[in-house]
């Protein structure tokens, strides 16, 4: 009796500290699906480098924000739906999670509108990104999403943005924008050459020229929307910027997401700019291939080094929260950053 207590008690300081045993051998699907262990910068590193421990943790941190939270946010399941089919779209916890979103455009928006109009464009993005890597095909449901956008588009060509305090994705207008300029470029079937997607486009860029990108990280994000979409970025503003970015790659081999800008904690405590992280390092690496920067060029290859060496036991990378320490959940973002980083390397087995 004494030793099954002791065993008992072992399984739950595990499942305490990195989530439930019998779940990660399993498929996560909504009925299961629990919340992985907290975000901690004090988490074991993992012994190899696991693609399916990543999964595992992408699953069940987006199922379990689903489920608990009946949102989406830009750091956990929409992030999930750009970097989830690079590992496999066909698994239930990617069906679930895109339904979800798809439900937001059907369902919701019809009968109580949308939370924000940064709900719009976030969805619409996840879902034109979303496309692009599974079917190659526009979804009705997400040109339909796409359409709503411009309905919300402001006359000066952006979107009234969250602003949360929470960057570098719900802190100002600027990143609503360029994340518009990726969901155009990157839907399917020439959505960009739309009457409607053109309109849009052309405030857009009117919204750019007047408003320059107030960190690097959003030039970085307005790198990648160039990549689809012309007359975003001159070349030398483009190389300007992957300059900028390698010259932030730190000795062992990683980036730090706050040196990408100058935000201010709400805790009045001081940025970490010395320490790599997931996010940073697969933010950039992601930036620097959509940009051009070769696979095997040497900062890449330090970066990806730094990636399959620097994954936690849960699966995930970790990122300190740029607001205060809590819940980093930037994490989860910057799980899925790592993973669309290896993606585009083809360095996912």
């Amino acid at each position: 009796m004494h030793r099954f207590v002791r065993v008992a008690s072992f399984l739950g300081v595990l499942t305490y500290a990195f989530g439930p045993t019998a779940s990660a051998a399993e498929p996560v699907t909504l009925d299961n699906a629990v919340a992985p262990s907290a975000n901690q910068s004090d988490e074991p590193i993992a012994k190899v480098f696991s693609v399916h421990q990543a999964a595992h943790f992408l699953d069940s941190a987006s199922l379990n924000w689903q489920k608990k939270r009946k949102c989406m946010t830009c750091h956990t399941n929409y992030a999930y739906l750009y970097a989830r089919p690079t590992i496999s779209a066909d698994v239930s916890a990617h069906a679930e999670v895109r339904k979800f979103a798809e439900q937001l455009v059907t369902v919701r928006w019809k009968e109580k509108g949308p939370r924000w109009d940064a709900e719009v464009v976030a969805t619409a993005a996840a879902l034109a990104f979303n496309d692009s890597a599974t079917t190659g095909e526009l979804h009705e449901t997400t040109r339909e999403a796409l359409d709503k956008m411009w309905t919300v588009q402001q006359e000066d060509g952006g979107w009234s943005w969250l602003k949360c305090g929470w960057p570098p994705m719900e802190s100002d207008d600027h990143y609503g924008v360029t994340l518009a300029a990726i969901a155009v470029g990157v839907a399917p079937d020439g959505y960009a050459q739309t009457e409607a997607a053109q309109a849009g486009l052309k405030k857009l860029r009117a919204y750019l020229k007047n408003n320059p990108p107030p960190t690097l990280h959003h030039r970085a994000m307005l790198l990648w929307a160039s990549s689809y979409v012309d007359g975003l970025m001159t070349k030398e503003e483009q190389r300007n910027c992957v300059e900028e970015l390698l010259e932030l790659q730190k000795a062992d081999g990683g980036w730090a997401l706050a040196t990408l800008g100058d935000w201010e904690r709400a805790d009045n405590k001081q940025q970490d700019l010395k320490t790599s992280d997931g996010y940073g390092t697969g933010f950039v690496i992601y930036a620097l291939r959509k940009a051009g920067t070769a696979a095997d060029s040497p900062a890449i290859q330090r970066g990806i080094q730094w990636l399959k060496k620097n994954q936690r036991e849960s699966g995930r990378w970790f990122t300190r929260s740029l607001n205060k320490d809590s819940k980093h959940y930037i994490s989860h973002a910057g799980t899925a950053m790592a993973i669309m980083a290896l993606a585009s390397c083809d360095e996912l087995p």
